[in-house]
């Protein structure tokens, strides 16, 4: 029963944050259904391309999603249930789906741009630059960790290639092969043939059905190292062809995939607490442990169950070049954070189930996608019946498919930063510059720069880089936050939701890399490995460019308000 209590009201607090919150923020920052956005404005066929927005809800919630409110909540359920459900509802209404909203709606009316031509109109050109090296750096991370979860979920010990009885991760495999050639499909029939987006979902839905029978049958044998090296051709690929053709449609299709993954779950912890009418699951997690460190532990590894920076990038790289009306930036910016946010609460519950297999002396062990499939299978039967292999197969499918869509994108805007970080005033694209800023803004180079440095960190262990993505990728949102807020108050809008979420995102993430790079330190005099070696550099770097942006971001504010006494 305390399943369900906790996903009663989950859903509840997060529908109430949506209707008040999040109209209240839409009225105070004048949100214009009227007005022209980018996508109608440019419509370039490649990047700006309006999308439906049922199309374009799939879109950025698959992209922002990926495997982060799954890996987050279940490694931070250490802490009990209590601090990780209250940090996803607190964070996801007034802090996560602040920062992604506020993004969203300042890109839309900055012409698509990403938050570092934000930070440039109101900050001026070095924060800029500084802003976007910091957001590189932390894409990076970014293709580092899902390349890992990915790889991860795909990579078989059986010798061969095509293999009939397959095990999770060759279904799992096979079936996000399939995914893509089915992506591509669908992006020819609404683009080119004109098929409307009704019988097209039909269509795509159906084969997505085709897609779980062969996978369930046949699957892909490969080894680890080699699902590093396609993923990184397919990640490359899919940043460059236009969005029609593979983003929109893949992340589209996928997100029904989310969808029906959190009704099986809903189903599962309801059927679980009701009489033990499904399976033999039983939530067990305390509502506090006692653990040490919660501060700034806690608020970095949920990451985006309650607050990410990556989202900021998603909603001003990919997202705002396709909304076709400002109205509905408050569905797909807010409301996309806040059912993140209930994802992460399932995922609480669904550890919650098999805490004691995967919790043990106050450390999380083993991998969360696995924790997260089998707390929810469980749920509706033993490990041997057919329906919990069947629901097993399913929910690590989606893991996988939500981590490769926020690799599409993610590598995508890596190729958008580096031209606005490289291109001078009047340069529209790589074909307008000279030498050797020609060279590495050209769309391959500057994608194969960012993949290939990324998959090799991504040949890591998951826990080298986890930690210190999610403080990157904290610290990343304070910085987003401030960028907004600096940008309303030049054009006079209110600006005062977002400074307390920005101070607390800014401290718990600047502790947090204060504190890695203390530790590294101690690890690399000691004689540590690379990989400490790696943390160490990356989180120096990181803390180093964010007091230098709130420096400057302290002085913008500075002169906003000397402005407004005048």
């Amino acid at each position: 029963m305390t399943a369900i209590l906790i996903i009663l009201a989950a859903i509840v607090l997060l529908v109430i944050g949506y209707l008040t919150y999040g109209s209240w923020l839409a009225k105070e920052w004048g949100v214009d259904p009227s007005r022209a956005t980018p996508a109608i404005e440019v419509n370039d066929g490649v990047d700006y391309v309006a999308a439906k927005p049922a199309v374009l809800m799939g879109h950025h919630f698959s992209s922002i999603a990926g495997a982060g409110p799954i890996n987050g909540p279940i490694q931070a359920a250490v802490f009990g249930w209590v601090p990780v459900f209250l940090w996803c509802i607190i964070g996801g209404i007034f802090i996560g789906g602040l920062h992604d909203y506020g993004a969203l709606f300042a890109s839309t009316r900055n012409g698509g741009k990403s938050v570092g031509e934000i930070i440039k109109t109101s900050m001026g050109k070095r924060a800029k630059n500084l802003f976007i090296i910091f957001a590189l750096l932390v894409l990076i991370l970014v293709i580092a960790s899902f390349v890992n979860v990915v790889a991860g979920t795909f990579f078989s010990d059986n010798a061969g290639f095509i293999t009939t009885n397959p095990t999770g991760n060759e279904t799992t495999a096979m079936v996000s092969v399939l995914f893509i050639v089915l992506a591509i499909i669908y992006g020819m029939m609404t683009t080119k043939l004109g098929l409307k987006t009704v019988p097209a979902t039909i269509i795509g839905l159906i084969g997505v059905a085709l897609a779980l029978v062969v996978g369930l049958n046949v699957g892909l044998a490969l080894g680890r190292t080699t699902w590093i090296v396609l993923i990184a051709a397919y990640i490359t690929i899919a940043s460059i062809v236009p969005v029609w053709i593979l983003l929109q449609p893949r992340d589209y299709l996928s997100s029904y995939l989310l969808y029906a993954m959190m009704i099986i779950a809903v189903v599962g912890i309801i059927l679980s607490g009701i009489g033990n009418l499904g399976g033999p699951a039983e939530f067990t997690l305390p509502a506090f442990t006692g653990k040490a460190g919660m501060f700034p532990t806690l608020f970095i590894t949920v990451a985006c169950g309650a607050c990410s920076g990556f989202h900021s990038l998603i909603a001003s790289g990919t997202t705002a070049k396709q909304l076709s009306n400002e109205k509905d930036a408050k569905l797909i910016g807010y409301g996309a954070m806040l059912i993140e946010s209930a994802l992460g609460i399932i995922s609480l519950i669904a550890v919650g189930m098999v805490a004691d297999q995967f919790i043990i002396d106050g450390a999380f062990k083993g991998a969360p996608a696995v924790a997260f499939a089998t707390g929810i299978a469980t749920m509706f039967g033993v490990s041997t019946s057919t329906i919990y292999g069947t629901i097993y197969a399913l929910l690590t499918l989606a893991v996988s498919v939500f981590a490769l869509t926020s690799l599409d994108s993610g590598t995508r805007l890596s190729r958008y930063m580096f031209g606005e970080l490289l291109l001078k005033e009047g340069e529209a694209s790589w074909k307008d510059a000279t030498g050797l800023r020609k060279v590495f803004t050209h769309p391959i180079v500057c994608t194969l720069f960012m993949v290939i440095i990324g998959s090799v960190l991504g040949g890591l262990s998951l826990s080298q880089i986890w930690g210190l993505f999610g403080a990157a990728n904290q610290l990343l949102a304070g910085l987003a936050l401030m960028a907004v807020a600096a940008w309303l108050g030049n054009i006079g809008k209110n600006n005062k939701m977002f400074f307390i979420p920005m101070i607390f995102m800014l401290a718990a993430t600047l502790t947090s890399l204060i504190k890695t790079v203390i530790a590294k330190v101690g690890a690399v005099a000691a004689g540590a490995p690379w990989g400490d070696w790696f943390q160490l550099i990356f989180a120096a770097a990181m803390a180093v460019l964010a007091v230098i942006l709130v420096v400057e971001g302290v002085s913008t504010f500075s002169k906003q308000g000397k402005k407004a006494a005048k």
